[in-house]
């Protein structure tokens, strides 16, 4: 969990991803998160729903690490709310750490404070589609 600063929750994302830790991942969750994900189920309902579709990603890594950057991030914060948004980079590395291959999505997360720490209440990832074509576009630049 993250206390603080709101954006300190990138970073705890950023280090569960890359060491594929179900646990600490969920952590940074609220029981009651509602996530619109990209990849084939449009939304996820609570955190048990989530974690199905974590370990499913993590299991199919193999011996592969994720690492995940932020960049163009920007935030607002009231004392019970925090809104987030980024362009987030997902970089599937080789035992060896060798890049592999690389994505880009936005990232929006809705923070709620819970007494001392943030947690993420809303997550909605998205990409742009090409309005003729229908190809979702996972390269940023």
């Amino acid at each position: 969990m993250t206390s603080g600063d709101p954006l300190q929750i990138l970073g705890a994302y950023a280090e569960a991803v890359y060491a594929r830790d179900v646990s600490a991942l969920l952590a940074l969750y609220h029981p009651q998160v509602t996530v619109y994900d990209m990849w084939e189920t449009w939304l996820y309902d609570g955190r048990d729903a989530w974690r199905g579709m974590i370990e499913a990603w993590f299991a199919s890594l193999g011996d592969e690490r994720v690492e995940v950057t932020f960049e163009g991030v920007h935030n607002t914060v009231t004392p019970e709310l925090a809104l987030v948004h980024a362009i987030v980079t997902y970089a599937g590395l080789s035992a060896s750490g060798e890049r592999l291959r690389a994505m880009n999505n936005r990232l929006t997360l809705t923070l709620t404070r819970q007494e001392d720490h943030w947690l993420i209440l809303h997550e909605h990832s998205s990409a742009p589609v090409h309005f003729d074509t229908g190809k979702v576009n996972l390269q940023y630049r």
